[in-house]
């Protein structure tokens, strides 16, 4: 398959999740604020921060995850359906194991946090230990559908995946409005609908795959060198997902344990925004995540080092567009969306979205990696220096520092450990840091720079209200757009952004 058409599918394919993610984002924060405002801020944080314990446990499954998607890419790309089926019945049998897995460390350890350290009200503890276990089957569910979804997006399928989506999130706003009018435990009941919808995915990516890949059909026909490898590659990719889990649910702990589920409610509503904002870049990553490892998987380095690139690229201006107007107007857009605007989620907002600008970045070379199977050193030091994120931040917290401060230390961790993932590839992939700063960093800096002036200028001189922050927005959105076309992309990246385009709007006149 020549690159040509590879590009068409990485457009196709973008296009396709993009339509999805503007849809599912409308739902998603629409969701949110009728969430919030149906539950109240305590039991809105209460969710987050109980559901966040059960999530500590997914790291094992987010590893195994990973490791499931590059190998079933991989296979794709290199061998034929035979070891296609093996790394299906392979993985399949693992999710199983760890979904039991994490239900016996959940009713240990888990139920252990939940008694002793969470900062619950004492007439709200009855709901949490409902929510605590509707959360636990939940989780095992996304666990088990892990095998499926890795399936359709290896075989590139996003219509699939971007139409079980949109099901998905539809049913959340139809939970949304049942829990409103309802005369039973409204936190009870949503975590128990919520893990009725997880059921249904399991039900609905199972019969896509079985209906579409052969290979889908599952037997207990474990290979046992494939179970090692498999295993092998989720152990070392564990410090990473280790460290992930730290920094987010960790977090999401310690500002429990020092301020109150309020704070917790406060970073709920910060990170719904924050995933609303990540769908821009996760779903063009999506789009070219497969061809990344299948390009590896061929031996052909040139393409894998230009898609880390430009894929690097697009997706922090893709981010960008929406992170500069949202940092000068999130006072203001919060306001607009919410009835209630918990303290703190304007800072905690401005804050987590500076630290998502970096995951675009790191994203492509994570993959890469994965592709290569060597992952062993790179976990190890990735992880190991994310993992200080939390004692750091415990420290802190310690002194009494503000619940912000915890954000302002992953951003700042997580700037220095970009520059160490690119040493830790430069010779796997033929990719040097000096290269990487010229072609990557210095465009996007540059871009970041000029584009944040003009709206920022502009916000400091009009008065607060609808109508100025509009014109902000606008000016911040033309500015990026503008700035990356010009400035921060090179020749040819420009002429296949322009041919995209293109091609994507007579696709629409068409239909």
């Amino acid at each position: 398959m020549s690159n040509s058409i590879k590009n068409d599918r990485i457009a196709k394919n973008t296009f396709l999740l993009y339509a999805r993610m503007l849809f599912v984002m409308a739902i998603n924060l629409y969701t949110s604020r009728v969430v919030l405002d149906a539950l109240g801020v305590v039991d809105y944080g209460l969710y987050n921060v109980v559901g966040g314990i059960v999530m500590m446990f997914t790291f094992i499954s987010t590893a195994m995850s990973n490791s499931t998607l590059r190998f079933i890419t991989y296979s794709l790309g290199k061998y034929g359906s035979d070891r296609l089926m093996l790394v299906f019945n392979t993985s399949v049998f693992i999710h199983l194991t760890i979904a039991v897995l994490i239900l016996i460390l959940a009713e240990t350890i888990g139920l252990w946090l939940l008694y002793n350290k969470m900062v619950i009200p004492e007439e709200r503890f009855f709901a949490a230990q409902w929510v605590y276990q509707f959360s636990i089957l939940s989780c095992m569910s996304s666990i088990i559908v892990v095998p499926y979804i890795s399936l359709i997006k290896a075989h590139e399928k996003m219509s699939a995946f971007a139409f079980i989506s949109v099901v998905d999130v539809v049913l959340r706003l139809f939970i949304a409005f049942v829990i409103q009018w309802a005369g039973f435990d409204q936190l009870i009941l949503y975590a128990f609908l919520l893990l009725c919808i997880h059921i249904m995915d399991i039900a609905l990516y199972g019969f896509y795959c079985k209906r579409h890949f052969e290979e889908s059909s599952f037997s207990f026909t474990i290979d046992n060198p494939l179970l090692k490898e498999m295993t092998g590659f989720a152990g070392w990719s564990l410090v990473g997902n280790l460290a992930w889990m730290g920094y987010t649910q960790g977090l999401n702990i310690l500002l429990n344990m020092f301020f109150g589920p309020a704070v917790n409610a406060a970073r709920g509503v910060a990170v719904q925004v924050q995933n609303a904002v990540k769908g821009f870049v996760t779903n063009f990553q999506t789009a070219i995540n497969p061809q990344i490892t299948k390009s590896y998987a061929t031996g052909d380095l040139y393409r894998v080092r230009t898609l880390i690139f430009s894929g690097s690229k697009i997706s922090y201006y893709l981010l960008l567009l929406f992170v500069v107007p949202l940092i000068l107007e999130a006072d203001t857009v919060l306001s607009l969306w919410l009835k209630e605007v918990p303290v703190h989620t304007v800072n905690f907002l401005r804050l987590i979205l500076m630290v998502l600008l970096i995951e675009p970045l790191s994203n492509p070379i994570g993959i890469a990696n994965n592709a290569t199977g060597d992952i062993k050193r790179y976990q190890i030091i990735e992880g190991g220096l994310l993992l200080f994120i939390v004692p750091f931040s415990y420290i802190l917290l310690k002194n009494g520092l503000s619940p912000e401060t915890v954000f302002v230390v992953q951003f700042v961790i997580s700037f220095f450990v970009q520059f160490v993932r690119i040493l830790l590839v430069q010779y796997k992939l033929d990719i040097r840091l000096g290269d990487y700063c010229k072609d990557v960093l210095l465009p996007i800096l540059v871009v970041t720079i000029v584009s944040s002036a003009p709206p920022f200028i502009l916000c400091r001189v009009m008065h607060n209200g609808i109508f100025e922050t509009t014109i902000v927005i606008v000016v911040a959105f033309a500015s990026v757009a503008v700035s990356a076309y010009l400035v921060g992309l090179n020749k040819r990246e420009r002429a296949f952004v322009m041919e995209k385009a293109k091609s994507v709007l007579h696709r629409v006149k068409k239909k």
